[in-house]
Order: structure tokens, then C-alpha cells, then sequence
């Protein structure tokens, strides 16, 4: 089950062409000008489960799948098993934004579970000192684009080729 507080059909600004994005309740890093904050309280959002969202995800057929939140990251196993399940019933693209660094969410085994299923990750919090409306698909120049599959073949961030 997940704490999810909306679900957003053929948006084009959570990654690259038409995307169902699942807004993850909860967050706890509280960044100074978040554009959700109403997300930051996990009490917020409705208790969905995996099957709940996959009829959501399959009936937006050409659409690929974005995490956005709140966190996803806060709520790891459950989006776990929704990211493997898109995988192995759709194959389709998924990204997934966070406040972590991709650094610490490969520490945590949780986490990591989450990131084998993830195709780019945008990571690190929003620093609105640092905002930027040029910044494709980021919210400030601090957070990245993260190849997750080649970065964790290789050890080492990989940057998303855009």
C-alpha cells in the first residue's frame, strides 16, 4: 500500500514525452519553497494499492510512469513493488524525484530495491536559491539526472544523456 496524493494522466513535465505520474504523500526534507508542500505530511494522501495504480498506469497505454511526491523515497517498499510491476507487466520507462542523493539511497537496502527498477532518477533536494526554469525536468541546479541502471553497473553516478 501506498500513501499517494494524486495521480496525473499525460503530463509532459515529469520527464520526457507523455507520462502518468503518481504523487507520493510524505517528505521530510521540507525544502524552503517546495512547489508541493501540502505532499510533506504522509496523512495527506489516500492508502492505494499497487493494483489500484497498475489499472491506472495500464489504461494510459502510450504513456510512460514518473514517481514524483512528496518523496517516493520515503515510502520505498510500496513504490518498490509498483516500479517492479510496471517493469514486468508494461516495460515502461519510469523516472523518480527525490530530496536523497543517489549516494545514500544505494546504502540503504530499501532504497536500493526501489533504485533496481528506476530508469532516471532526479535527485537532491530543491534549493530555492538555486532555481532554475531553464533546468530541464529539475526544479534547481543541484539536482541531477541520473542514469540509475548504468550508474549502478558502474559503481559511479552516470549522468542522464539527454
Amino acid at each position: 500500500m501506498i500513501s499517494v496524493i494524486k495521480i496525473v494522466e499525460d503530463t509532459t513535465v515529469d520527464g520526457p514525452g507523455f507520462r502518468t505520474t503518481v504523487y507520493a504523500a510524505g517528505c521530510p526534507n521540507a525544502c524552503p519553497g517546495c512547489h508541493n508542500p501540502q505532499s510533506w505530511d504522509i496523512r495527506a494522501g489516500r492508502m492505494m494499492s499497487t493494483e489500484d495504480i497498475m489499472k491506472v498506469i495500464r489504461a494510459d497505454e502510450f504513456a510512460d510512469v514518473t514517481f514524483s511526491g512528496g518523496d517516493p523515497m520515503y515510502q520505498p517498499e510500496g513504490f518498490a513493488e509498483l516500479a517492479e510491476a510496471v517493469k514486468r507487466e508494461t516495460g515502461k520507462n519510469i523516472w523518480c524525484y527525490t530530496g536523497y542523493k543517489f549516494e545514500c539511497l544505494q546504502r540503504n537496502q530499501r532504497q536500493l530495491r526501489l533504485l533496481k527498477s528506476i530508469d532516471v532518477l532526479v535527485d537532491g533536494p530543491y534549493i530555492e536559491a538555486q532555481q532554475d526554469r531553464d533546468a530541464l525536468f529539475r526544479g534547481s541546479r543541484n539536482q541531477r539526472l541520473i542514469d540509475v541502471q548504468a550508474s549502478l553497473r558502474e559503481k559511479k553516478v552516470v549522468l542522464y544523456a539527454q
